[in-house]
């Protein structure tokens, strides 16, 4: 479909997404669900005849955002739809496609904070206690021990290179959320499954003409893929028999976790986690909260005479 075929709106939007892609740099993953949630704005604009930002109201905004409710969407979603409206009409402001931003007085939602997904230590142990005795458990054993002890997401861990580990200083460059890179530790047991990963690595390149450089490969001599990972997790889990709901993201929240209840800084787990805002590390708090409360309770009570 060529531009003359399509409404004013219809562009604007195409606009914006090479805007976001090429000069704010979001992550594909965001980018998509952008395209998503602005698609169907439009498309509900649409059938309400209105194809130019210029003629869109407070009111047809909060029209759309009430059949998003009736269509029984978590109010989770909805503060995402709210997020990517307002953060268009900012855009269609600043490239004075419109008069003003009809989004300044929209309310957000409240979003009830979720409590992180940790694993005991038993269950940690379990998971990272792989037994060795082939090239891809090898990989296996590398990618949890630096998953769970550099407390990556599953995106950066993915993306990482060969080039992205320095043994020298013990510590990996992350490219995380935004292209915004970090430096992190790495734990002498994330170092030693590394090293023993790196020797049988060239066995899964399957001797391609164009070898990748990702570190961690799969049986096609790919990068591995975040579907891959969490096969292997939850194949682990399965053959350990543990029975709490893990994810890739449970062995970051045990990271961040761990380190705050051994006295880390709040400040400095931000840093380790390249969270933008010190608001997103505070949940943890929530969890050392609870166990605190929990401890309370267990070790508190009080002897009758």
């Amino acid at each position: 479909m060529n531009n003359d075929t399509k409404d004013k709106l219809e562009i604007l939007i195409e606009d914006y997404l090479s805007y976001i892609k090429l000069e704010k740099k979001l992550s594909k993953n965001t980018i998509l669900n952008y395209k998503l949630d602005l698609d169907n704005y439009q498309v509900y604009l649409k059938k309400n005849r209105i194809t130019n930002p210029n003629n869109i109201t407070l009111n047809d905004i909060n029209t759309y955002l009430k059949y998003l409710k009736d269509k029984k969407l978590d109010a989770r979603t909805i503060a995402r739809h709210i997020t990517v409206i307002k953060e268009f009409h900012k855009y269609l402001l600043r490239v004075k496609e419109v008069r003003e931003d009809i989004t300044l007085n929209l309310e957000n939602i409240k979003v009830a904070k979720k409590i992180p997904n940790i694993l005991n230590d038993h269950d940690l142990n379990l998971v990272l206690d792989v037994k060795t005795d082939n090239a891809f458990k090898y990989r296996d054993k590398a990618m949890l021990e630096l998953m769970y002890g550099s407390g990556l997401r599953i995106s950066e861990l993915i993306n990482l290179t060969i080039y992205s580990i320095d043994f020298d200083n013990n510590c990996v460059l992350i490219e995380g959320k935004g292209n915004k890179e970090r430096i992190v530790p790495i734990s002498v047991y994330s170092r030693e499954a590394l090293l023993n990963y790196l020797e049988v690595r060239s066995s899964l390149l399957k001797k391609k003409k164009e070898a990748t450089d990702k570190l961690f490969l799969n049986n096609h001599g790919e990068g591995i893929t975040r579907h891959g990972f969490n096969y292997i997790l939850q194949n682990i889990l399965k053959e350990k028999d543990i029975q709490v709901k893990v994810t890739p993201h449970s062995l970051r929240h045990t990271f961040a976790t761990t380190l705050l209840n051994n006295g880390a800084d709040l400040r400095s787990i931000q840093e380790l986690l390249g969270h933008a805002d010190i608001v997103t590390t505070r949940i943890y708090t929530h969890t050392q909260n609870n166990k605190l409360k929990n401890d309370y309770i267990k070790y508190n009570t009080r002897k009758e005479e």
